[in-house]
């Protein structure tokens, strides 16, 4: 069987699903390498029913089993990353390469405008519908285009993953996909998130944004869906209102904000910095721009809390990786959130800074309550698996 794989978003490792696609590619890759026999101590023989082709908009470095194989297309001097671009390898590219190479199945590692000959069994995984939702992010005609090409894709695609509850419900509800061709399956976080942070570690990173532990961490990106702006008024509030309450604290602890700052794309991504001047909080939150991965696990653990009252997600990445460090975490009771999240963390209503607000202050006034929530949070983080998540879709495509 020669199966395809759209891993483009290799190139975007710091994105949701850059991380998705490397880690399943990792675990899949895992499962394809033989296993040494006991008796003879050498490598002893696996099936090699199975072919792997990354079709890769860029090539990148990944330490790869003989069974797979990287085609990479798009040459280097090519940098627009735009609608055009996305329309041409999804739609026309993929399809007439996977074609030509015979393959039997095709994997998607995300929603997107391929629809396959009808030869080639097509599994796409399908992260959430935003679009259908956020109309304002499609604002020009290239973008509604690309939008009408994936809803037409995935309603035309064989079999779907969905990776959460969430998920499945806006598929069926909004795009009238049948239930029967979707299977729900979890993803993970990147093990990075799962390694303890040393104190050196913790010392270095904090050094080079110029922190001290304790503070209150919002991340995960600036789009406005995640509502870094509720964040920011809640702050304001427990600032205005709260100083005697806080006392005890010496003061109230500064509010840290990580995402690539582009005020230039507002209305679609908040503009956080023009957000603080205008509430007149420059002293007391600080704006970190870009962090690479890295870093973050850092900024996570040294926190006294993560706030993350997001409109919608499909999954919720960022939930999962504060509870990976053991961070209290603050977030939307809607959405997939409290899959995500279950019992181990606060849940506010987004809309409400007032709400978000009440519970910051709840978490920052009860020592008791942060501790369960970060034993919570941890042992949480564990029911999530790239182990079962690269399985299961194995097994999906070895049946397709």
């Amino acid at each position: 069987m020669k199966i395809g794989i759209n891993a483009s978003f290799l190139r975007k490792q710091n994105t949701g699903i850059g991380q998705v696609t490397l880690n399943f590619l990792r675990k899949l890759s895992e499962s394809q390498v033989a296993p040494k026999s006991s008796a003879t101590g050498q490598a002893s023989h696996k099936s090699q029913d199975l072919e792997f082709i990354l079709y890769l908009e860029e090539d990148v470095e990944l330490e790869l089993p003989d069974n797979f194989h990287k085609k990479a297309f798009l040459p280097k001097r090519y940098k627009r990353d735009d609608i055009f671009r996305a329309i041409w390898w999804q739609a026309v590219m993929l399809p007439r390469e996977a074609k030509k190479d015979g393959c039997d199945v095709f994997l998607s590692m995300y929603q997107s405008a391929t629809v396959m000959p009808e030869k080639i069994k097509h599994l796409m995984i399908v992260h959430d519908i935003i679009l259908e939702f956020f109309p304002n992010y499609l604002n020009n005609w290239r973008k509604k285009f690309l939008w009408l090409l994936t809803k037409r894709a995935i309603r035309k695609t064989d079999r779907i993953v969905s990776v959460s509850k969430r998920t499945e419900k806006d598929l069926i509800h909004n795009l009238r996909i049948d239930p029967k061709r979707i299977t729900v399956s979890y993803i993970a976080t990147d093990e990075i998130y799962k390694k303890d942070v040393s104190e050196t570690e913790s010392r270095m990173v904090l050094e080079k944004y110029g922190l001290e532990k304790g503070y209150i961490y919002a991340g995960g990106g600036l789009e406005v869906r995640k509502n870094v702006e509720g964040t920011l008024r809640a702050y304001k509030i427990l600032l205005d209102q709260n100083r005697d309450m806080f006392a005890k604290l010496k003061n109230i602890p500064a509010l840290v904000i990580s995402g690539k700052l582009m005020p230039e794309l507002a209305p679609l991504v908040t503009d956080a910095e023009a957000l603080v001047k205008s509430m007149e909080m420059e002293g007391r939150v600080k704006l970190l721009g870009f962090v690479p991965q890295e870093d973050l696990p850092v900024l996570y653990k040294n926190a006294v809390l993560f706030s993350y009252p997001s409109f919608y997600e499909g999954f919720g990445l960022p939930v999962l990786e504060a509870m990976c460090q053991g961070v209290p975490v603050i977030t939307a009771k809607g959405s997939s959130l409290p899959e995500v999240g279950g019992d181990s963390v606060l849940y506010c209503d987004p809309s409400d800074v007032e709400e978000i607000a009440r519970v910051m202050k709840k978490i920052l006034l009860d020592g008791n309550l942060r501790q369960t929530l970060s034993e919570r949070g941890k042992k949480r983080s564990g029911n999530f698996s790239w182990d079962r998540f690269a399985s299961k879709i194995l097994n999906m495509m070895r049946e397709m």
